[in-house]
């Protein structure tokens, strides 16, 4: 008897296969608004932008308060102060600071990574 396909000893661990154009569709979106940089972009946005890699984002909770940056640079401009408890989706993390969105307005910044629980 052939194995069945529905048999889950049978499927398949791999995503499936969808593909995108090699070019963005229309108008880019508001980076300030949609988590896309030239070497990482929110897998939401796949097929609108084009980035090296793409990831989904990991929710976390703020510990305290803490100001988002529009670089990861404290003398950069503040985008905004995020508040302890509110979610924040994160797509990047190195040298002691988040990339990610959140607040309210799910704004796209950097924060201090040790703002994170």
């Amino acid at each position: 008897m052939a194995p069945s396909s529905s048999d889950p000893k049978n499927a398949s661990s791999s995503p499936p296969n969808e593909s995108f154009p090699l070019t963005p569709s229309g108008d880019l979106p508001d980076p300030s608004t949609h988590a896309w940089r030239k070497d990482l972009a929110d897998v939401a946005l796949a097929g609108r932008v084009i980035a090296s890699h793409y990831a989904a984002p990991v929710p976390r909770t703020l510990a305290r308060d803490t100001i988002m940056f529009v670089d990861a640079d404290v003398k950069s401009d503040a985008m905004a102060k995020l508040i302890a408890g509110d979610c924040f989706e994160l797509l990047d993390s190195r040298g002691g600071w988040a990339w990610g969105y959140g607040g309210k307005n799910r704004l796209v910044g950097y924060i201090d990574a040790s703002a994170l629980s």
